[in-house]
C-alpha cells in the first residue's frame, strides 16, 4: 500500500528505537536490583515498571505491524485498533494498581505521564483505526502520534524510574555519584 509504504523510515526509527529502549530498560532494572526494595515494591513495579516495558513493547509492535506487506488498509488499521483497545483496558489496570499500591505516593506528573498520555495514545490508536478507511492519511498521522507519545512517555518514566532509585532508594551508606 502506498499510504503505508511513505511511514516505513518513520516506524524503522520509532520500532528501533522502542526496542533498544527496552534492552535498556532490562539492563538498568538487573542494576538497580539489589538496591532495597521495601514493603509492596513488587506491587509499585507493577504499577510504575512494568508498563514503561509494554509501552515501549507497543510501539515496537506497532511499527512492525506497520511494516508488513499489508495488501489493503483493513489488516493494519485492524491490528492497530485492537492493540489500542487492549492498551486501554492495561491502562486503566495500571491505574488501579497505582491507585493500589503503598510504596510510592504517586503525584500529578506520575499520573499525567503513567496514564492519562498513555491513555490518549492508546484510544488515539482504537479511534482512528475506526477512521482509517476514509480517512487514512489522517488516521497514519494519528497512530505515528500515538506511537510518539507511547515511546516518550516511557522514555520520561524509565528515567524518573531510575532517578528515584538511585537517589531515594540507595542505601544509607552510599552517597550517589555526583
Amino acid at each position: 500500500m502506498t499510504a503505508i509504504a511513505g511511514w516505513e523510515n518513520f516506524y524503522v526509527i520509532v520500532g528501533s528505537s522502542a526496542g533498544a529502549l527496552i534492552g535498556l530498560q532490562f539492563v538498568v532494572m538487573t542494576l538497580i536490583s539489589d538496591l532495597p526494595g521495601g514493603r509492596g515494591a513488587a506491587q509499585a513495579g507493577s504499577a510504575f515498571s512494568t508498563p514503561t516495558i509494554v509501552h515501549f513493547s507497543s510501539v515496537l509492535l506497532l511499527s512492525a505491524m506497520l511494516n508488513a506487506p499489508w495488501l489493503g488498509v483493513t489488516g493494519p488499521s485492524v491490528s492497530w485498533g485492537v492493540l489500542g483497545l487492549a492498551g486501554t483496558i492495561y491502562v486503566a489496570t495500571v491505574a488501579w494498581r497505582m491507585a493500589l499500591q503503598t510504596l510510592y505516593r504517586p503525584e500529578l506528573e506520575d499520573w499525567l505521564f503513567h496514564a492519562v498520555l498513555p491513555l490518549v495514545a492508546y484510544l488515539t490508536l482504537a479511534g482512528s483505526s475506526f477512521v482509517a478507511s476514509a480517512h487514512l492519511h489522517e488516521a497514519l498521522f494519528a497512530v505515528a502520534a500515538a506511537a510518539l507519545l507511547l515511546l516518550f512517555s516511557g522514555i520520561h518514566n524509565a528515567w524518573d524510574a531510575v532517578t528515584y532509585h538511585v537517589f531515594h532508594k540507595k542505601p544509607a551508606n552510599e552517597k550517589p555519584h555526583a
